[in-house]
């Protein structure tokens, strides 16, 4: 018997955090062929998708799927994320939460998400200690 994942558990662990905290959590999403969302809403084979408990009704944060339904432009429908499709999982307000490996996507609340140069990379040779008084 295999082992179970334990990606199910993380996603519904900082689910609970940003409720816990106020937050709105955010789920990033590779979309594949079994996953249902609004297509409409697809850009660049991803989407993510608001599962706060004010934006989604009957959630269920399965070990395979996770599933809700929800609202886009007005129109109802039923969401079926496979948990393999999940990027990542994130609070809106500030950018903190998980983003798994293996995906080929750039971390949810990284710089270029945000429109910034990425930071300066370290200084390379040897360091230097200077007396500040």
């Amino acid at each position: 018997m295999s082992e179970p994942s334990t990606k199910p558990y993380l996603i519904r662990a900082i689910y609970d955090w940003c409720a816990d905290a106020g937050y709105t959590p955010y789920l990033a999403v590779q979309v594949d062929d079994y996953t249902q969302v609004p297509m409409a809403y697809v850009k660049d084979g991803k989407i993510v998708l608001n599962v706060g408990a004010d934006a989604v009704r009957n959630l269920q944060l399965g070990n395979e799927d996770i599933t809700c339904g929800g609202r886009f432009g007005g129109v109802a429908h039923q969401i079926i994320v496979p948990v393999a499709a999940v990027i990542g999982i994130f609070a809106k307000e500030t950018g903190q939460g998980l983003v798994f490996q293996g995906q080929e996507s750039t971390p949810v609340g990284t710089p270029a998400d945000k429109g910034e140069p990425p930071e300066e990379p370290p200084p390379q040779g040897k360091p230097t200690l200077r007396v500040v008084k």
